[in-house]
């Protein structure tokens, strides 16, 4: 069954910054056994709030994926009207229960990298799992609040990490 591929978007210098940072925090996950996804949550002002990698394995902790683990911490220290105007960079886009978590957080910008279509391409996920990777842009269509989401962008860097990685 062929899927067409979502579009590669382009990024401004600064979205294309940050999507970096995340990116490079993929290839930490990995080099710690993790899968390999990294985020970084970006106040208006430009400053770096939260940096985060995938630490599901380490931490034996399914929930601990990227997105919700900066979630967790910026949650702590920052408040909500900031994470309001914050964007949220993943190398990868957030699965469902990331997705939530954004909601909830009160974020209402998200970019990522890699594409849900792709990574299940490259995992070669079963057929049976395919109602469990909806697009991130279809659940924040029934947001009742706007929720900007932008990518898949800079797909190629954001594959490395995952190139190898989902082999037996």
């Amino acid at each position: 069954m062929k899927t067409d591929l979502p579009p590669e978007e382009h990024l401004s210098e600064t979205d294309a910054l940050y999507l970096r940072q995340a990116i490079a925090h993929s290839h930490t996950a990995r080099a710690s056994g993790n899968r390999p996804f990294g985020a970084v949550i970006v106040a208006k002002s430009g400053e770096v709030l939260v940096e985060f990698y995938n630490q599901s394995k380490q931490a034996q902790d399914c929930t601990a994926h990227a997105e919700t683990g900066a979630i967790r911490i910026a949650s702590h220290e920052h408040s909500r009207s900031v994470l309001m105007e914050a964007t949220l960079y993943a190398s990868g886009e957030p699965c469902v229960m990331c997705s939530g978590a954004i909601f909830l957080s009160g974020i209402r910008r998200v970019v990522f990298g890699l594409d849900a279509v792709r990574m299940r391409q490259m995992r070669g996920l079963k057929e049976e799992y395919r109602d469990l990777a909806w697009s991130i842009k279809e659940i924040y269509q029934a947001s009742p609040h706007p929720i900007e989401c932008i990518g898949p962008a800079l797909i190629d860097e954001a594959s490395e990490s995952h190139i190898g990685f989902w082999q037996p």
